[in-house]
């Protein structure tokens, strides 16, 4: 929207992003629902996390400040960071453009201006079989620097069946001339931050409310293969209407939490 804008002082502009992504898998019985919790658990421990974010904090060029982490019992993980933005030197961070960030190569870290936390929610559903991890991230700025470089990276590092985002401009900062700006960098949709491999994985719906400077981004995965969503089984243990009625199960818990309405079995066809 504004290039190269000459500021009075610091630039007041506070940009959140903050998504929500879904894991969902199969498990036929009470043991490989608690064999699946235990492995979610065990990759997106707080250290996993914590590296995760650090990472982040590179990508959008940021120093960190703090980091508080905790794992929780029975099962999930918090990080904080908090982090101060630093000279934009890192070629990762110097644009707000329209382009997809890096990809990839619970925890609390802090900045001075800014933060970026993660919390993971894993679940299972005790009749259906159907067991859903959850992850909420926010990545809050202030300054030059922008959280949108660093959704190619995280939805990489993260295994995501769905992706619900949210992108907010805040606040306003004033250029020399004292004129107030509540924008600093242009902006359509949160897809033109994604690369091709991503867009070409998912159906995404787009909300946005341009004169709030505010981007709502749904995203879900066109291809169900199966095999990819039964933990401790394989297609070969079930027959074909047991694969039909286990598919149906996926696919109905996905457009649920895509739509955030529920159904009934049955229906999955229905939107």
């Amino acid at each position: 929207m504004v290039e190269k804008l000459k500021l009075h002082g610091f630039n007041n502009l506070t940009k959140t992003l903050s998504f929500n992504i879904y894991d969902i898998c199969y498990a036929k019985n009470k043991k490989n629902r608690e064999e699946y919790i235990e492995y979610i658990d065990e990759v997106y421990n707080a250290e996993r996390l914590t590296q995760i974010l650090t990472d982040v904090t590179r990508i959008i060029g940021a120093n960190i400040l703090n980091i508080a982490h905790q794992d929780y019992d029975p099962m999930g993980a918090s990080v904080t960071i908090l982090i101060s933005e630093e000279p934009i030197e890192n070629a990762l961070a110097k644009s707000n453009s329209e382009a997809p960030g890096p990809s990839q190569e619970s925890v609390v870290a802090h900045l001075d201006k800014s933060h970026i936390t993660v919390h993971t929610y894993p679940e299972s559903h005790p009749d259906n079989g159907i067991s859903t991890f959850r992850a909420d991230i926010d990545v809050s700025t202030c300054g030059k620097i922008s959280p949108l470089k660093a959704l190619n990276y995280l939805i990489h590092s993260l295994e995501s069946d769905i992706v619900i985002m949210d992108y907010r401009v805040r606040g306003f900062t004033r250029d020399v001339n004292g004129d107030k700006h509540y924008i600093d960098h242009k902006i359509d949709s949160i897809q033109n931050f994604l690369p091709d491999d991503i867009t070409e994985k998912y159906r995404m719906v787009d909300v946005n409310v341009y004169q709030e400077n505010i981007f709502h981004t749904k995203m879900m995965v066109k291809d169900l293969d199966l095999d990819n969503y039964l933990f401790g089984e394989g297609e070969t243990a079930f027959d074909d209407a047991g694969q039909d009625d286990i598919r149906e199960r996926i696919q109905t818990e996905m457009l649920e939490i895509f739509y955030g309405r529920n159904m009934q079995k049955g229906n999955a066809d229905e939107i």
